[in-house]
């Protein structure tokens, strides 16, 4: 068997300073791809509050929320309020490519983790923020989270039925999403300085990536004035058939947004008629009918099951059915993609999702203990013994 090619970001080193879900997912994301990412975790306050985060776990201080935030990844155990702690920062900083935090916007300048604080250490740093706000303006100092940005963004009024009251997302996707943008614009900051020898501050929040998913709609609305509001069946803003339909035993989600695939779907629905007629001919005339519309494929799918539409249509005309997490996880296309990831955890085997960027296979390491990686770090840095030794008596780092 040949020896896999090096992951592509192997060489690079990023000091974490970051708990809980947004920072953790966007340094995962770096560190399944080979970066070496040193979680620095204060050893007086219990470190990534995400250990604790329930109702499941593997053991104490490791639950299966921590645990998907942060495999391949190393932690050590820094009170970076103390000067010592300051001391041992400014040494991992002079090897380190970046320095990244999830912090509250108005703390990484007081703990030292800016550009400013850091270039005369190493110049080429780059120092990457993820906060709710930012940095600057009037809401730097505020705590925020990822529902919170749901709701003033505007996500709430876009889903779930007409009728119903404002619905979030099922998952905390705008953590999951800041975070995958923190890692692009880190990424972009070290090529920047490995190019020019000058790093930078890297900035993104919670509240900037949920405006900026608006995307079209704030387009339309910004240019044209059109307010965007929840339509039924989860159904596109302009298209149609381009949403959930009742089959007999659950519901199929059809995508339609292009001529050519309603054609095929008419076709398939034994409705050829469909395809050319004055009341469905086109995306203007189905958009007038669409309530009509919808009640007459309901009608037809409802004939036969979910799964007997999906292999009717699958691979001819955009549709998919609609499952819950557990169906959504066990499907055989999961499977057939190797989409789930087995390692070895000391607790025993543990199962989750695979990075979704695909660079061969490497070997997988659990989420790091508390400080699991304290004395290697330091001793490359040059504490020796009786140095660890008085920086665990200050409690500057843990025991």
């Amino acid at each position: 068997m040949s020896t896999p090619a090096p992951l592509p970001l192997q060489g690079v080193r990023i000091i974490a300073v970051e708990q809980y879900g947004a920072g953790p997912f966007g340094t995962q994301h770096l560190a399944d791809l080979g970066a070496e990412v040193i979680k620095i975790e204060n050893p007086n306050d219990g470190g990534d509050v995400g250990r604790s985060v329930g109702p499941h776990f593997f053991g104490p201080a490791d639950s299966h929320f921590y645990q998907s935030f942060n495999r391949n990844k190393k932690s050590l155990t820094l009170d970076l309020k103390k000067p010592e702690g300051q001391e041992v920062l400014h040494r991992l900083v002079s090897t380190a490519d970046v320095v990244f935090n999830n912090l509250r916007g108005d703390l990484p300048p007081k703990l030292g983790l800016t550009y400013d604080a850091l270039k005369g250490i190493n110049p080429r740093i780059v120092c990457g923020h993820l906060s709710a706000y930012g940095r600057t303006g009037s809401r730097a100092a505020w705590p925020g989270y990822d529902y919170l940005m749901q709701a003033e963004a505007g996500y709430l009024s876009l889903t779930g039925e007409p009728d119903g009251p404002p619905a979030r997302m099922g998952l905390s996707i705008i953590d999951l999403m800041t975070g995958t943008t923190a890692a692009m614009g880190l990424l972009a900051g070290v090529i920047s300085a490995r190019s020019t020898g000058t790093g930078r501050d890297v900035d993104v929040s919670l509240f900037d990536v949920s405006l900026h998913n608006l995307c079209y709609l704030a387009t339309w609305y910004l240019n044209a004035g059109v307010m965007t509001r929840r339509e039924p069946r989860s159904s596109h803003p302009s298209l149609t058939p381009s949403q959930l339909y009742k089959t007999q035993d659950g519901w199929l989600f059809v995508m339609c947004n292009k001529e050519k695939f309603w054609g095929l779907f008419a076709q398939a629905l034994g409705k050829p008629e469909w395809a050319t007629g004055e009341q469905y001919g086109n995306f203007k005339a189905r958009l007038a009918n669409r309530d009509q519309l919808t009640a007459d494929i309901d009608a037809v799918l409802q004939t036969a099951t979910t799964e007997e539409w999906v292999k009717r249509l699958a691979g001819t005309v955009p549709v998919a059915p609609v499952y819950d997490v557990a169906q959504a996880l066990e499907s055989d296309f999961v499977a057939e993609q190797e989409r789930l990831l087995d390692f070895a955890h000391p607790q025993g085997p543990v199962r989750m999702v695979a990075s979704p960027v695909r660079v061969g296979e490497h070997p997988t390491r659990p989420a790091p203990t508390m400080g699991q990686h304290t004395d290697d770090l330091l001793q490359d840095l040059g504490f020796d013994d009786a140095a660890r030794q008085a920086l665990r008596q200050s409690g500057v780092i843990g025991t």
